[in-house]
């Protein structure tokens, strides 16, 4: 009766944004929710970029189609699989993030909405729901799941904290310091080791 929520950047797979950065040289993309606890905020910043230097979707998956999933990543997501109920809670969108999801097999995944014009620009975006990390734990909850969690950054904090186990997975120092309460991990291993726990 245990569900698994899984952040899918930083997680499982490298930060989509950070690589749209290095291809693009531009380095004002490489801000992550690591750095802007403000979702609205750092997706205000991304766009108002991505029109300024006029970046289209082809861009950002000719950032995203030679990325692949962290060393481990797929194996750790399989052998989780076998025994709980898996789902990848992700503030990425569908448009942009489904090369790498490719890449995993397909496993479930929650995610937001790109809006995308004719000729591919990025006109905006919508989100699944206002904070669907925390619903989504709290809605499997009312189902009487036992619910862990698992992220790296501030949009995760909210997840971890709702859910009945909250864990850090390789998150920078700063979040460590700040939240020295939530349980951490650093690689696959101690990672499966503390989710299976009892």
């Amino acid at each position: 009766m245990r569900v698994i929520c899984l952040d899918l950047e930083g997680v499982l797979v490298p930060e989509i944004w950070e690589s749209l950065a290095v291809k693009t040289k531009i380095s004002e993309l490489k801000l992550t929710t690591r750095d802007i606890k403000n979702y609205d905020e750092l997706m205000s910043h991304r766009l108002k970029i991505i029109n300024d230097k006029k970046l289209k979707i082809s861009d950002i998956l000719g950032a995203v189609e030679p990325l692949v999933p962290f060393k481990g990543a797929l194996e750790f997501l399989n052998k989780l699989s076998k025994d709980y109920q898996v789902l990848i809670l992700s503030d990425t969108f569908y448009e942009i993030s489904y090369p790498l999801i490719a890449k995993l097999n397909f496993p479930n995944v929650f995610c937001h909405h790109l809006s995308i014009g004719q000729q591919g620009d990025i006109l905006g975006y919508k989100l699944r729901l206002n904070n669907q990390k925390k619903a989504t734990v709290k809605a499997f909850q009312s189902l009487n799941f036992e619910v862990f969690a698992v992220g790296d950054s501030y949009n995760d904090l909210d997840m971890l904290r709702t859910a009945n186990l909250g864990v850090l997975y390789m998150a920078p120092q700063l979040l460590l310091k700040e939240y020295p309460h939530f349980l951490t991990a650093s690689n696959y291993e101690d990672l499966y080791s503390i989710l299976s726990g009892d």
